[in-house]
Order: structure tokens, then sequence, then C-alpha cells
């Protein structure tokens, strides 16, 4: 089974070397830690811990692990457990736990959709379950990756959302998942304010790398499936959406700064802010490998229609804890399609199977 690149995982450590002591002979538990997120996570926490001889313990929540571990046997270590368990409700093992990165969130579009209350009910009863665990472990941090999407729908006027901005909730079924992420924020604050739980937010947008599902309702990941596949790249919309990516492996080195390094409760945008539109990003990945594919656009453009934007704006990031972004987006596309274009296709039909690890 193929793994993230040594290149991609000393990229990470070369870029977070000042924080990794912090993690020495330490507990670190991953919810989520099955995922496109916990992947990437779980593997640079093995990387660094053999590189730098740190002798932490890990735990991931898995529903399956014997599954999980059948996919992707390089987790089988010695210092990895993965504990089954539903995030709702799981127990943790009777050991110290130091610190929980709590990437645990059903993303499919078609839950919350078909299952709004379900989506919900995982965000909430599971943030309150990691919660309840942190603080009664007396862990020394807790990250929660939030989501871009608590903002709402994007103004036609703010180009790049702020941390600051406020918009008021869209009240329908179909913000449970944007709803559920906000009252997680609330939540992590009441317990930092009524027990001290150190939480950490991190305010995720759009992401691109290894590991990311080619068949979801990512564009990126279906335009690298098209284009694997021989087939024309298709945009089910009008193209003019505007998003902006950032790599896997800026994004480890963005949530550990985040953990260690920033203010509790104070939440911080996580992504890149080189808009471009989902056309463009079609473009783009078409010439991939000199593929040249062609690019379909199946609805026109509406000028009555504000264009739609996505786009994160990162200064609070940048000024206050330095980060970055590093890799550009041409890489980091020629990266995931590389990931997923093995000779024997094996990479691609493992990915497009599904595999939720996150209720």
């Amino acid at each position: 089974m193929k793994s993230i690149s040594e290149i991609d995982l000393r990229h990470i450590l070369n870029n977070t070397t000042t924080l990794w002591e912090q993690f020495a002979q330490k507990t670190i538990l991953i919810t989520g830690g099955t995922g496109f997120f916990g992947k990437w996570l779980l593997e640079s926490f093995a990387y660094a811990s053999n590189q730098l001889s740190l002798s932490s313990t890990f735990y991931v929540l898995s529903r399956d692990p014997e599954t999980f571990l059948q996919k992707f046997p390089h987790f089988k270590q010695q210092y990895i457990h993965v504990i089954k368990g539903d995030i709702k409700n799981f127990v943790f093992p009777d050991v110290p736990l130091h610190y929980i990165i709590h990437a645990a969130t059903e993303a499919s579009v078609s839950v919350n959709l078909e299952y709004p209350l379900d989506m919900f009910d995982t965000i909430f009863e599971g943030t309150k379950h990691v919660l309840e665990l942190a603080k009664n472990k007396k862990v020394l941090a807790v990250l929660h990756t939030s989501s871009g999407a608590v903002y709402g729908k994007q103004p036609e006027d703010i180009t790049h959302l702020s941390e600051d901005t406020n918009i008021a909730p869209v009240i329908n079924a179909a913000a449970a998942y944007s709803e559920g992420k906000r009252v997680a924020e609330m939540l992590a604050a009441i317990y930092f304010n009524q027990y001290g739980v150190n939480s950490k937010i991190a305010r995720c947008f759009a992401f691109t790398g290894p590991y990311l599902p080619l068949d979801k309702h990512f564009a990126v990941g279906n335009f690298i499936s098209d284009v694997i596949n021989g087939k024309p790249i298709k945009i089910n919309g009008d193209g003019t959406p505007y998003r902006s990516y950032l790599y896997a492996a800026d994004l480890v080195i963005w949530l550990l700064t985040i953990l260690l390094k920033g203010e509790p409760c104070r939440p911080y945008n996580v992504g890149s802010d080189e808009d471009i539109t989902i056309a463009e990003l079609a473009n783009m990945i078409s010439e991939l490998a000199n593929h040249h594919t062609a690019v379909t656009i199946l609805k026109e453009k509406n000028t009555r229609t504000p264009v739609q934007r996505y786009v994160p704006n990162i200064d609070r990031a940048k000024n206050e804890l330095g980060l970055k972004v590093l890799i550009n987006l041409n890489n980091a596309l020629l990266k995931t399609y590389n990931f997923y274009n093995a000779d024997d296709h094996n990479g691609l039909s493992i990915f497009k199977e599904e595999f939720n690890e996150n209720k």
C-alpha cells in the first residue's frame, strides 16, 4: 500500500523543528485518524517519532480497526494503537493522555442533506465526549478541526473571509454541518471557561494531497480521477465559483503549530489565500503530466447571479503564528496526481472505496 513520500514527511519535519520536543514521551489521541487529515497526521507523527526518537504513543479511533490496518498495514507499529469505538461514546484506555487532535467529522454532502440530524448529532455529541475526556484526563491541549463552513455563505463583497467575519446562521436542515461546527466551537469555549480545557480551533477550508478521496464531493479529487481514467473533466456547474487549496503537508504544519502555539479558543483560518475558479482549477489539472484532457462545463454562466467564493483570509495565522503557504498549487496538484497515478492503479481503486471512519 502506498504511503506519503519521505520528501513530504521531511518537509513537515523541517518546518516544525521547534515543536517536536513537546510531544516527546507523550500520548496523543487522534479522532478521525483514519480519514484524510488523520492519516496525514498519523504518518507525520510516526515519521518524526522514528527520526527524533520521541518515544511517543499514539491512539487512533476507528469503527473498524481490522479493516483499516488491512488496508494500511504500514500503521502496524508498536507505538500506534488503533482502538475501536464511536466518536460519541468511545472508551479510552486507562492511561495518561496529553494531547487530543479531534478530526472526526462526517464531511459527506449526501449525509448532510439526507440525514441532517445524524450529521449534527455526530458533531455535537462527538465534540462533547472528546471535551469530557480532555477534562477528565487533564490534557495539555485539544485541537479542534473546525471548518470555514461556520461563516455560512460568503458575501459577494468579501473576497477573503477573516476570522472576524460575522455572518448570521442559516436556519435550515442543509446547514446541519456548518451549524454543528459552530456549536462545536461554542462547546470548546464553554469547556475552556468552565473547566480550563485548553482548546485550539483550526477553521479548515479546502485541501489537496495524497489520501484525498477521488469519488466524493471534492472537485480536485473528481478532476484528478477523470484525468487518470482518461475521461474529459466534467464541471457540473458553470465553473465560476472561487476556491483555494492548501497542500496536505502544509496543512499538517499548520495544525501542529496551532495545537502547540495557538491561543485558546481563538480560531485560525487554515488554507491558502490564492483564489482560483473551478474552471481554472480544471484546466490546471487537465495539463497534469501533459495529458491536455478536455474540460466540459455543463452550465452557462448567469451574469445576474453573484459569483460564489470560499476563500480564507490567513493574515492571523501568518502574523501571529508565522505560518505560510510553502508548496504552490501547481506542485500540490502534481503531487496528488502522481500519488494516485500508479502503474497498477491499485492506489486509485483502494481510495475510491467507501470507507467512513468518522461517525
